[in-house]
């Protein structure tokens, strides 16, 4: 998925107070490519984010997803245009403890209302392909961090989206398993889906194709990884 946004701009407002999220944000994400939104808290990265996402619409300014324009699409169309194309991957990693890990995975494919027969082919091939087939009927609860997020990753892409957005992947994992993470990320990038990811670890921005620097919701620079 190619991602274009042109002088984004998000304000929330109450009754005492004007907050200035993102302020004329304009970013290029090719097709295929790997990009790491750094800065310090505060500065309008999870916003920018939500906004790509299309779980929040943008004050102002324009967003266009493959030459879409999406910018301003009612919160119905937003769930509509996203689901399927769009995976998402937090730092809690929003796994439904009542429900094994096949469970949690097959949720999208439950939504949107694929057959008994294809949740379970598509489960099974997720499964393996993140080395968790072995953790099936286990519950959150009885799993690692690591396996809890590639489980979570799981989720995100069983319906094969062209965009995985994750907001620091890596935040609750020990060193091992957030390394385990970036590379599953790092190699779904590999076969062709993009991947725009918020951190503060300096170390899993190196695995990105490039980096976009914010700050008080600007894009300050945007640098190519040079490794």
């Amino acid at each position: 998925m190619k991602l274009i946004t042109e002088n984004l701009e998000k304000v929330f407002r109450t009754e005492l107070v004007e907050t200035v999220a993102l302020n004329g944000v304009s970013i290029e994400v090719n097709d295929g490519e790997f990009v790491a939104i750094m800065g310090p808290s505060g500065c309008g990265k999870s916003t920018l984010l939500n906004i790509l996402g299309l779980l929040d619409n943008p004050t102002s300014g324009k967003y266009q997803i493959d030459g879409v324009e999406v910018a301003h699409l009612k919160e119905k169309e937003r769930t509509h245009y996203r689901r399927g194309k769009i995976g998402f991957v937090f730092q809690s990693f929003n796994l439904i403890e009542e429900m094994t890990v096949e469970e949690n995975i097959a949720l999208p494919l439950t939504y949107m209302k694929y057959s008994a027969g294809e949740r379970k082919r598509l489960v099974d091939e997720v499964m393996m392909r993140l080395n968790i087939a072995h953790r099936a009927k286990h519950f959150p609860n009885q799993l690692s961090g690591g396996q809890q997020q590639r489980v979570a990753i799981a989720r995100a892409v069983v319906t094969k989206p062209g965009l995985i957005l994750a907001d620091e992947p890596t935040g609750n994992l020990d060193s091992k398993n957030g390394r385990d993470v970036m590379n599953t990320l790092s190699e779904l990038n590999k076969q062709g889906t993009t991947v725009v990811m918020v951190t503060h670890s300096h170390k899993d921005a190196l695995y990105a194709n490039r980096i976009i620097n914010l700050f008080d919701g600007l894009v300050v620079d945007s640098l190519e990884d040079r490794m």
